[in-house]
């Protein structure tokens, strides 16, 4: 489904993660895991084409090219555009009906299924900015549901939500991966890693481990990525300064 070769992405000509080499299988369920600006969030969004390489490529399956579903973070998204969730969750269906198509009835029962399957029957006139943290969620996950792709990239999708919302999405996550769709999710809780997800990937700005999760969750291999992540850290300062002196 994905195989990355000698990868490096970054900003500005700087790498946030270098030197990743390795295959995901159709079918798996993923997580990513590791230290504060492991560069997570940062291969996802090469994954989704959002960053070019700086080095490396990264080789897609040719279904799925054009056929992935990605779900950033919540604090990159502007939910404060006046439309109902109803609006927001049939925009799942654009592959199908185009950027200015209009829903037609025929689409109408599938986004009201989206809805009733994230527990939000009721809530399609509801605009989206009246919406708690947990049940935008919801209507994300909902969208995705219309997306319907083989390959779904999730980016914190159960960051601050609470335990029942966080329950029943990853039961909506297992339901996707029991029909054999690839998922590749960044995670901060181990527990949750440990309990849901088989395999994993540990980042620390260049890869830690990648394989089955009880392999790559002990305690060694953590230690070295946080090794990794504080000595990276110590530098960037430096950087950081000289980017600001460079813009100032």
């Amino acid at each position: 489904m994905i195989r990355f070769d000698n990868l490096t992405l970054g900003y500005d000509r700087h790498p946030a993660i270098h030197h990743l080499s390795a295959e995901v299988p159709a079918g798996t369920l993923l997580a990513v895991v590791g230290p504060n600006g492991a560069g997570k969030s940062t291969l996802l969004k090469g994954i989704a084409g959002e960053l070019r390489p700086l080095g490396g490529r990264i080789v897609l399956a040719p279904a799925t090219r054009d056929a992935l579903a990605y779900l950033p973070q919540r604090g990159e998204m502007d939910f404060a555009f006046p439309i109902s969730v109803f609006e927001m969750v049939a925009m799942g269906l654009w592959r199908e009906i185009g950027p200015f198509g209009k829903v037609r009835h025929a689409h109408l029962h599938r986004v009201e299924a989206a809805l009733a399957a994230v527990g939000l029957t009721g809530f399609e006139s509801r605009p989206v900015g009246s919406l708690s943290g947990g049940q935008l969620q919801r209507a994300r996950f909902a969208r995705l549901i219309l997306q319907d792709a083989p390959l779904i990239l999730l980016d914190e999708p159960f960051a601050a939500l609470d335990a029942r919302t966080v329950a029943d999405l990853t039961q909506t996550l297992l339901a996707w991966h029991r029909e054999g769709r690839t998922i590749l999710t960044v995670v901060h809780d181990f527990d949750q890693v440990r309990r849901h997800f088989p395999t994993c990937l540990l980042l620390a700005r260049e890869p830690v481990a990648y394989g089955p999760t009880a392999e790559v969750l002990t305690e060694p291999l953590l230690a070295r990525a946080r090794q990794l992540s504080e000595a990276f850290d110590e530098q960037a300062g430096v950087c950081q300064r000289e980017d600001e002196e460079a813009h100032a």
